[in-house]
Order: structure tokens, then C-alpha cells, then sequence
């Protein structure tokens, strides 16, 4: 509104305009005089502007895929006092939103015909350490040149992704891929289970011996189960929405294998997860192995 009086003062005058708008003089030239001199503006004009860089700040440290719930969850763990309906509020002015989850289009083909393992999981996905129970699954990437798969190996004590791969096509190779990687990552074993759906790559003969090889147990989803395998389903959902959605559109195989490398170091050692208590998948593991260092693992966090 101060504008258009600015536009238009000359001709009409600030008062007559004023009386033709809802907008009384002396608050026109207030707004003026703050605009020359922003020592003027209100406390809380003062507090929106720092608050605004720290969220943009936020915003940009963690790849633009925060809402205002994790926005607001990071700055407290860095000792800035605000409310969330406030955080809520100037992410709204600023324009900036976080990335929001889309429709999965599931990639398992069932093989009925190879012999599956049990459901040891049974849709708990819970785990009172590491290496306790792992859990896989594939996607798919849409690129200039055809599509690309990507599969994990997340670790549902604290959901850290522990093996993954990007590869041209969907092969039993590359779920193996990303068995090794997270065989190589952590070889202890000892009374690890490892869940999945009932797709081919991961009932096929070389994979099952692998995991014989290693000492770990297989489960597979039970048959008609939409949560059979719900904890990995939701790490790729993820992963789906803050990389794919976000970064494309995607040029080839080495483009997707990149921002996935790049995703998957910022998730494991930064992102805050609600299900673990708002704290990255490194830091909770940090807790578990060193419990009596708690408070200040905990202070250094922020």
C-alpha cells in the first residue's frame, strides 16, 4: 500500500489518498521513516530478521528438504529459542517449503517359484542394537537415458543406510552390490537377520548364498502383506522425495550415483529423525555405543 502512495503522492497528495484508502497518514510516514531508519522497526521486526537468516541458513545446510517441523527441531538443537508456529509462519514469508513425499510406485517383481525364507520380522521393525536386523529394497529413476535403479541396506536400530548401489539395470547383481558394501561397512554379523520383499533379486540363489556365506539370517516378507517390508519402503520413500523429486531431472546413471553418494552421507551423519528422537542415525548409534558420554554427546549435537 505504501508503495502505490509512493507512486502516486506527487499527483494527489499523501492525505487525500489516504482518506481514499484505509490507511491513516501517520501510519504511512512511520512506515517511511522505518524504512530510512531500521532501528525504528518493532522488536519483533528485529527477531523475524535474525530468525529468517538462521532458517535460510538451515534451509541451505540441509539440501532445501526441511519443513518447518525439522527446521524448527534443528535450530532448538542449536540453542535458538523459537516457537514453531513462528518458524511456520516466516517460512511461509520467505516462500520456503520443504520437500513433500509423492506417490511410490512399488519396483518387487514376486518369484513365486523360489523357495522364501520365513517372515522372522513379521512387521516389527524394531531393534535394541546395531546389526541386529537389516533391511532392503530397490526403486527406480527415471533419466535421459533410460531408467536407473537404486537399492539399500538400512539398519533399523537407527536407520542408517549401511549399503547402497546405483546401477543401469534391475539385476540380481545390484542388490548383491549393495549386500557387500554393507558387509564391508560392517562385518559383524553375529545374529543379524536380514528383511526383504519377495522379489527376485533378493530370493535368487546367489544373493540367499551370500547371506549364508556371512552368517545372517534371512526373512522375506509375508505373501499379501502391503507393510511386509514398511521400514525400508519408507527410507526410499524418502530418498525418492529428497533427491529424485528435488534434484532431477536426471541426466544418467552417474548423475543419479552422485546425488545419491551425497544423500545418503548428509542422512546418515545429519538428518534429524523423528523415530530415533530427532537426532541423525550416526549420533544415535554415537548414544548406544557410548551411553555413559550421553550429555555431552548430546550438548555437542547442537
Amino acid at each position: 500500500m505504501t508503495s502505490f502512495i509512493d507512486a502516486h503522492r506527487e499527483e494527489y497528495g499523501v492525505e487525500p489518498i489516504c482518506e481514499v484508502l484505509p490507511i491513516a497518514p501517520s501510519t504511512y510516514y512511520e512506515q517511511k521513516a522505518r524504512e530510512r531508519n531500521p532501528s525504528r522497526l518493532p522488536e519483533r521486526a528485529h527477531r523475524d530478521a535474525a530468525l529468517s537468516e538462521e532458517i535460510q541458513r538451515v534451509c541451505e545446510e540441509n539440501r532445501r528438504i526441511y519443513g518447518a517441523r525439522k527446521v524448527w527441531r534443528k535450530l532448538g538443537r542449536e540453542g535458538v529459542t523459537v516457537a514453531r508456529c513462528t518458524v511456520e509462519r516466516l517460512m511461509r514469508r520467505m516462500g520456503l517449503v520443504g520437500a513433500v513425499r509423492g506417490k511410490r510406485i512399488r519396483t518387487t517383481i514376486p518369484e513365486e517359484a523360489l523357495a522364501r525364507p520365513a517372515d522372522l520380522v513379521e512387521r516389527d521393525f524394531t531393534a535394541s542394537r546395531p546389526n541386529q536386523l537389516w533391511v532392503a529394497d530397490l526403486t527406480y529413476v527415471a533419466t535421459w537415458s533410460g531408467f536407473v535403479y537404486a537399492a539399500f541396506v538400512i539398519d533399523a536400530f537407527s536407520r542408517r543406510i549401511v549399503g547402497w548401489r546405483v546401477s543401469r539395470s534391475l539385476r540380481s547383481d545390484l542388490a548383491l552390490d549393495a549386500l557387500e558394501q554393507a558387509l564391508y561397512a560392517r562385518p559383524d554379523t553375529q545374529r543379524l537377520v536380514h528383511h526383504s520383499d519377495r522379489g527376485v533379486q533378493y530370493l535368487s540363489i546367489r544373493y540367499t548364498e551370500r547371506l549364508r556365506e556371512a552368517g545372517i539370517e534371512p526373512s522375506v516378507g509375508s505373501v499379501g502383506d502391503s507393510y511386509d517390508n514398511a521400514l525400508a519402503e519408507t527410507i526410499i520413500g524418502l530418498y525418492k522425495t529428497e533427491v529424485i523429486q528435488e534434484r532431477g531431472p536426471w541426466r544418467g546413471v552417474e548423475h543419479v550415483e552422485f546425488e545419491t553418494l551425497d544423500w545418503v552421507d548428509w542422512f546418515n551423519t545429519k538428518r534429524l529423525l523423528e523415530p530415533i528422537g530427532h537426532i541423525s542415525p550416526a549420533a544415535f548409534e554415537e548414544l548406544h555405543y557410548h551411553p555413559k558420554e550421553a550429555p555431552a554427546l548430546v550438548a555437542g549435537l547442537r
